[in-house]
């Protein structure tokens, strides 16, 4: 039996063999550039028609083992709790230190007391084209959640 993280080695190898932008996989899967390399990389599960459509554009190896593995439910952030030192996760992690409390205040202002889903969510990573040197744009979508009361 293929492990989700030797599903998720199999498929960057593939990726990487066919010179396949995330982009070019979210195509031929049928959604989101941002889903899908979060299927990729073994944070999220895929339906029998996403995971057959991913085996057949990147044609990993063990494909049929591949394709069972990317449907199982994931172990989400299981991560090394510490800060990464890469830099580009490093800022994303970043970001809500220096911000996250004016973030959650506006959000509380806006929407009441409650939290943003990463459930029913989206993420999109846009360039945004500046004079000064390109700027990355990240969206973050998530349904609103109020605090229930009883």
């Amino acid at each position: 039996m293929v492990t989700r993280e030797d599903a998720t080695e199999r498929l960057l190898a593939a990726k990487h063999d066919a010179d396949a932008t995330f982009a070019e996989v979210a195509d031929a899967v049928g959604r989101d550039e941002v889903w899908t390399a979060a299927l990729v990389m073994g944070e999220t599960s895929a339906d029998a028609a996403e995971a057959d459509a991913l085996v057949k554009f990147l044609d990993p190896e063990d494909a049929d083992e591949v394709q069972e593995a990317v449907q199982r439910p994931p172990r989400k952030g299981d991560d090394d709790p510490t800060v990464p030192s890469d830099p580009m996760l490093y800022r994303l992690h970043e970001v809500p230190y220096v911000y996250g409390d004016a973030i959650k205040a506006v959000v509380h202002e806006e929407f009441g007391d409650g939290i943003m889903s990463a459930i029913d969510f989206e993420c999109h990573v846009d360039r945004v084209t500046d004079p000064d040197g390109d700027r990355v744009r990240i969206t973050y979508e998530g349904k609103f959640l109020p605090y229930k009361k009883w």
